[in-house]
């Protein structure tokens, strides 16, 4: 456990984390992957061209150095990036590994500002950091509804709007008719907003890619469901979304881990009418909340809900229908669409509408993200009243 000397001396380095965290992430980064390639199965190749991964490492890093006489205070951003390393099933060996090349990157950034004496509480303070995350994940290991990735099958491939895919997956079976390791759909408890994670093996890239999609239902009649969208925006190819819908097929195999996220409706709320539920999306974001919708309203369908989706046009409208019954069910509802091709715009301007108090959900692209959120926080509505889950690392949008 760090010293009180050497809190000090951690705290003494905010200022130099707050100017140069990103380049020190970038370097641990490259010089990692360099020594260990086969952590690259691992890590989001995507995020970690566009910066992602370095912004929200810096951001946690700089977080535990403010915070290190009282890491309990970051409990809450330990637990949505413990939920994304269970999912990814980074385990204990990992933290040492991680610890000295975050070491080594802050020498090679920082070169003789970084002395022994910082470079020694860092050391202390980190294997502090390492040993809270090492136990809350070590929960969420123990609380998994299966272990590692386990087999599926592929039951049903449904094409529900343009380039977005909703794959419906069972437990493969063994020709004995047993499953790997027992999993029973009809026991199985999912929440909506969590995810699952998919590992994959593309043919045109040198390692394993592994992504989080978030489900559609909490329903497991015709199996799991999550929804995935084709990405080639941007002259960006997305390696693991194009080659599902490209390469999976009904009947092929599928490797998934089990359910995991902390964006879920707060459950002291689903029973009340004086606080509305509302439910913002865009894109593909519309499925974690498409599965808040069906849970809210199969809970509680008096409780005023205010739905709100942003896309290109009808044609990539998705969930339409779904939608559209589940709001039909419900006793107290506003229903807001908005097509970029026809100059809609959930703005700022709509944003203003919505009542305090509110319980809010958002899930969209990072810029649909921020602007969401930015707007709504400018609007004065709490934190606590503002739930997100972006594609992407959380910490990165401030978290």
């Amino acid at each position: 456990m760090a010293t009180q000397e050497h809190i000090e001396i951690v705290k003494s380095t905010i200022p130099v984390l707050e100017e140069h965290g990103t380049q020190i992430t970038k370097v641990f980064y490259k010089n990692m992957f360099a020594d260990h390639p086969e952590l690259l199965d691992i890590f989001n190749k995507t995020n970690q061209q566009q910066g992602r991964q370095q912004t929200a490492l810096a951001m946690t890093v700089l977080a535990a150095a403010k915070h290190i006489e009282n890491l309990a205070v970051l409990l809450p951003q330990v637990k949505q990036i413990g939920h994304k390393h269970r999912a990814l099933q980074i385990q204990p060996e990992h933290y040492p590994i991680v610890g000295k090349y975050l070491l080594g990157a802050i020498k090679e950034v920082l070169g003789d500002a970084a002395t022994d004496d910082i470079i020694e509480a860092w050391a202390d303070a980190y294997n502090d950091i390492a040993s809270v995350f090492i136990q809350v994940e070590k929960q969420m290991y123990a609380n998994a509804a299966w272990q590692g990735f386990v087999p599926f099958t592929v039951s049903n491939k449904q094409i529900i709007a343009t380039d977005i895919a909703v794959f419906y997956v069972k437990p493969k079976t063994n020709n004995d008719n047993h499953t790997q390791q027992a999993i029973d759909l009809d026991k199985l408890t999912l929440n909506a907003g969590q995810y699952i994670t998919v590992k994959t093996h593309p043919a045109d890239s040198d390692n394993l890619a592994l992504r989080h999609y978030s489900l559609c239902s909490t329903n497991t009649d015709n199996g799991i469901s999550f929804a995935v969208r084709r990405d080639n925006r941007n002259a960006h190819h997305g390696l693991v979304s194009n080659y599902l819908h490209d390469n999976v097929n009904i009947g092929d195999e599928i490797l998934l881990s089990a359910p995991a996220g902390d964006f879920q409706l707060q459950p002291e709320l689903i029973t009340q009418n004086n606080i509305p539920l509302v439910l913002i999306s865009a894109g593909v974001g519309i499925t974690p909340v498409l599965a808040m919708l069906e849970t809210q309203i199969h809970s509680n369908p008096n409780r005023p809900i205010i739905w709100a989706y942003a896309c290109q046009n009808n044609a990539h409208h998705a969930f339409a229908d779904e939608v559209e019954q589940l709001l039909a069910q419900a006793d107290n509802v506003e229903k807001h669409i908005f097509y970029s091709e026809d100059g809609q715009r959930l703005d700022d301007t709509w944003l203003a509408s919505l009542p305090k108090p509110a319980d809010v959900y958002v899930c969209g692209s990072m810029p649909f993200m921020e602007s969401i959120i930015d707007g709504l926080h400018a609007l004065e509505h709490g934190k606590d009243s503002v739930h997100y889950e972006p594609f992407g690392p959380k910490m990165s949008l401030g978290g």
